[in-house]
């Protein structure tokens, strides 16, 4: 049995969302660069499958660059590829990661983390649909379409100087901000009732059902982590359930306690700082993993983070040493 696919649309009902689907479905059909922009997990990786879907270029590639996983040392290389003899280890010819987006669509997930002097080439490419293999002169014309993502603030990453004000406007000719999950709330059902049939289809039984009491508590989460967050959760909810109606406990969402605590100053309370309070936590869930970061059962994604973000922070709180493995 195949799994259900992500969808391409977002689900929901919320005007919110509704807004959104019509930005998406006015703009698909045109040639105009699109920025999505809004918080983790918010769905930019499916707006942009939608802009590919409901475009005219829908039956050529959509190629998904994720730029915050590009080595600088080799960043030329990967994105615009290099001819034999380039550099010392380059022993033939390599086409870059943008060229079989060739006549399709190129989408620049976390385009605020390309160092600037990938920038430099990226905007000749968005100016003049040219680029060149890093050891050749021969310029090569490529038709594509770019959507590009970010969770940043480009704006102010301009002031900081930290990104091209030039490639930023020529990136923000079309922005999309998607919503919160806290602020459509009221898809919730429909999410949940997606994802847990996508773990049905997973393990090959029926739906597991949500209790009335974990539906509320779903509503009652901020899902700082959004959609994906929501996805997670829900998936690690299913193994805990064994088959059974899905319970708040299941569902492992510590901010409930907190928000079920009376508000009144409490003498025993620790006052830590929040940095101290995000060590431990971290430890308790690397404790709950036993220490594994990758994969289906792993830290980062019961976290709905990058495996490469956890990693920093493990190492930038002590809890891993670079280089090597989670601290004992």
């Amino acid at each position: 049995m195949t799994t259900i696919p992500h969808p391409v649309v977002f689900l929901g009902h919320s005007p919110a969302i509704q807004q959104i689907k019509q930005q998406l479905q006015e703009v698909a059909p045109t040639l105009l660069t699109v920025l999505l922009l809004g918080e983790t997990g918010t769905g930019k990786g499916v707006a942009a499958r939608a802009l590919h879907q409901g475009s005219r270029r829908r039956a050529r590639n959509f190629v998904h660059l994720d730029c915050s996983s590009l080595p600088p040392s080799l960043l030329d290389s990967e994105l615009f590829g290099h001819e034999r003899g380039a550099f010392t280890s380059a022993l033939c010819q390599k086409p870059g990661r943008i060229e079989p987006a060739q006549g399709g669509t190129l989408f620049l997930d976390e385009i605020g983390e390309l160092p600037l002097e990938g920038q430099t080439r990226l905007l000749r490419l968005l100016q003049d649909r040219i680029v060149e293999r890093v050891g050749s002169s021969r310029p090569l014309s490529l038709d594509v379409r770019v959507v590009a993502a970010t969770n940043r603030d480009l704006a102010q990453a301009v002031k900081e100087g930290a990104f091209r004000a030039d490639l930023y406007y020529r990136l923000h000719v079309f922005p999309v901000t998607l919503p919160p999950l806290r602020e459509r709330q009221e898809d919730i059902p429909l999410l949940a009732e997606y994802f847990l049939g996508q773990m049905a289809h997973q393990l090959q039984q029926p739906p597991a059902r949500l209790s009335p009491a974990s539906l509320e508590a779903l509503h009652a989460y901020p899902w700082p982590g959004n959609v994906r967050e929501l996805e997670h959760g829900l998936q690690r909810a299913v193994v805990l359930a064994r088959g059974g109606q899905i319970q708040p406990e299941h569902l492992g969402l510590e901010a409930q306690t907190l928000a079920a605590a009376p508000a009144q100053p409490r003498a025993d309370f620790p006052i830590l700082p929040l940095a101290e309070h995000e060590r431990r936590y971290l430890a308790q869930v690397l404790a709950h993993t036993r220490g594994v970061i990758h994969g289906q059962q792993g830290a980062a994604r019961l976290l709905g983070i990058k495996p490469t973000t956890l990693r920093s922070r493990l190492e930038k709180l002590g809890l891993m040493q670079k280089g090597r493995g989670v601290l004992r």
